[in-house]
């Protein structure tokens, strides 16, 4: 549940900005969901300032664990806004991917030996806190990957879990 852990990082400017990225046509990503919380109907949704929309989608996401829709989320922000992050890394410590989603599963995952240069690379083009998003995705995707979650608990100053 890396992604939960990263969520729980986050503060709330910062999931304001993930979640209003991905707002289309006045609507949030989660904003179903929202709406469902409180009984509101879809359109109606649209009343409420999408800071109190992202503040209501983050805490339904804490409140019930929602791991999968959050990995959605944070995949979604990183596929739509920072595809060359994701392609950077895949390329550059040999997973097989077309645009960045992955190949085949099973054995194309990344080569250890390869992480600490993808990773300083990726932090000289892009926003140190969207590759620390991305090590969040990558350790839970590939949770065998000792280093990997390594890596992202020491960029996010996560502890490790007992």
């Amino acid at each position: 549940m890396k992604v939960i852990e990263h969520l729980k990082l986050l503060d709330d400017a910062r999931f304001l900005a993930l979640y209003e990225s991905l707002a289309k046509q006045g609507f949030g990503p989660l904003d179903h969901e929202v709406a469902a919380s409180l009984r509101f109907r879809p359109q109606a949704i649209r009343k409420l300032s999408m800071e109190k929309r992202a503040k209501r989608a983050r805490a339904l996401l804490l409140a019930k664990n929602k791991a999968e829709l959050c990995y959605e989320l944070f995949g979604a922000y990183l596929l739509e806004k920072q595809r060359e992050l994701v392609t950077g890394f895949l390329d550059a410590t040999g997973v097989k991917h077309d645009k960045g989603m992955l190949a085949s599963l099973g054995d194309n995952q990344p080569d250890p030996k390869k992480l600490a240069g993808a990773v300083a690379e990726l932090d000289r083009k892009f926003d140190p806190q969207d590759v620390t998003l991305y090590l969040a995705m990558c350790a839970q995707h590939w949770p065998e990957l000792a280093e990997l979650d390594a890596l992202w608990r020491e960029r996010a100053g996560v502890p490790v879990s007992s």
